[in-house]
């Protein structure tokens, strides 16, 4: 019978098509291509040597290990409606096979004509079982096709969302750091204010200085210049005693009050000059600067600076003590600058440098002294000024933003953010030098001041 043979092969097929196209179970699709084979082998077999006989019980075998595997395993769950198709053939051709190894022929004949009809009702059976199979299959196609398009639109819309999420976020962080900026801005501008109007007030101040101290000058002038007239004369009168005829105990009086006349007048000379070096300093610094340079002793006003920096803050705080290290270049010599805006630069770095001492000495670090060193060199054609301290450092995440104007890390009030920006345009725009900044944060800051030497 050919039945067999074709149905396994129909099977056999149908169970590779399936895995090919799942692209699972490899080693499933290479045994059922051996299969495959092996039925052809078999069936040329059967016609070559008409081993019919045997043939059919081989090909009943493997139909039934065939549908044990296809039931048994799961990853052939889903052909197991189509078995159902051929399941009547396979038993009708097992059953009439078994009646003809059992009954005689006559009636095996007469259950022949049953047979047949049953295996009609089979052939209609499986032709609507696969009708109804490929029916459910393409429904069930469908609906996987569909829920994968669902899945794919879900996964779509999942994305976006988060991407609108991250979006929101972004923007939300954004508007949250625009916020602060200008919250930032706004006290920068009120201090600026601030610092304007204290500005204005010296500028009054100044102009207000200037002229008293001119207004002192000139009469200054003159007590100094009578006071030294007055001691040639209290000198020329106690040579003219010499010659005076009296008795000795006058002429010891009168050389007394020469000798007390010429002192006074040299304290009044002395305290004079003191005076009048006061208010050529009050003139100076009071005076509207015009950027010229000028010969300078670097030394003398670095250290100059330095002491009025450390005095101002000890004035301020009584308690206040530091150690001040100086090394200071004979060889400098004399060298152009402005001296005024130089001196006002100085002063920002010194400020900080006892500022940032302070703050570390406020931290009660066992073992910890402030200190800070200033150290004037010549280095070719440069000079070089160095300014360290040992207290608190820059973090280095703002480092760079120190010589930004209204840049400041010190509390409200207590600093306006513009001490080291003009300083920075005082050195590198003013006198063409550069500020090296090197610190670590808890250890200290140094601040390298590189200035040319014209000659």
């Amino acid at each position: 019978m050919v039945l067999e043979p074709v149905l396994l092969f129909i099977l056999v097929i149908q169970l590779r098509r399936i895995l090919v196209k799942k692209d699972l179970y490899p080693e499933w699709h290479r045994l059922l291509f051996y299969a495959l084979i092996g039925i052809g082998v078999l069936f040329i077999l059967e016609h070559t040597l008409h081993i019919e006989k045997y043939s059919q019980w081989i090909w009943h075998g493997l139909l039934i290990f065939i549908t044990w595997i296809i039931y048994q395993r799961d990853e052939f769950k889903g052909f197991r409606n189509y078995m159902l198709a051929f399941l009547p053939l396979i038993i009708l051709g097992i059953l009439e096979e078994m009646v003809n190894v059992v009954a005689n022929k006559e009636w095996s004949k007469s259950i022949g004509g049953f047979v047949d009809t049953a295996q009609v009702f089979a052939f209609i059976w499986m032709g609507a079982m696969l009708f109804i199979a490929n029916k459910q299959k393409k429904a069930l196609d469908k609906e996987k096709t569909r829920r994968e398009i669902e899945e794919r639109e879900k996964k779509i819309i999942e994305e976006k969302k988060a991407e609108l999420e991250i979006l929101v976020a972004e923007r939300t962080a954004e508007i949250t750091r625009q916020k602060e900026e200008l919250e930032q801005a706004v006290v920068d501008l009120k201090s600026a204010q601030t610092q304007l109007i204290h500005s204005e007030k010296m500028a009054s101040l100044g102009e207000l200085t200037a002229g008293i101290a001119h207004e002192i000058q000139n009469p200054l002038n003159f007590v100094n210049n009578f006071s030294e007239v007055n001691i040639e004369l209290a000198a020329e009168l106690k040579d003219e005693l010499v010659k005076v005829n009296s008795d000795e105990r006058t002429l010891k009086s009168l050389q007394f009050l020469a000798d007390s006349i010429i002192q006074n007048q040299e304290k009044i000379n002395q305290h004079g000059k003191r005076a009048d070096s006061i208010v050529k300093g009050m003139l100076q610094h009071s005076r509207v600067n015009n950027g010229q340079k000028e010969p300078t002793d670097l030394n003398a006003l670095a250290d100059e600076y330095l002491r009025l920096s450390y005095h101002g803050l000890r004035a301020k705080d009584k308690l206040f003590n530091a150690k001040i290290i100086t090394h200071l270049d004979e060889k400098m010599g004399i060298i152009n600058l402005v001296p005024q805006d130089l001196g006002r630069a100085l002063l920002n770095f010194f400020n900080n440098a006892f500022y940032a001492v302070s703050e570390k000495k406020k931290l009660d670090i066992p073992g910890y002294d402030p200190e800070v060193s200033l150290s004037v060199r010549r280095s070719g054609k440069y000079a070089e000024v160095r300014i360290r301290d040992n207290g608190t450092g820059i973090p280095d995440a703002i480092r760079d933003k120190i010589f930004q104007p209204f840049f400041t890390t010190k509390p409200t009030g207590m600093g306006t953010g513009l001490g080291l920006s003009l300083s920075y345009d005082i050195i590198t725009k003013l006198h063409q030098g550069n500020i090296i900044c090197q610190s670590r944060e808890g250890e200290g800051t140094e601040f390298i001041i590189r200035l040319p030497i014209e000659e």
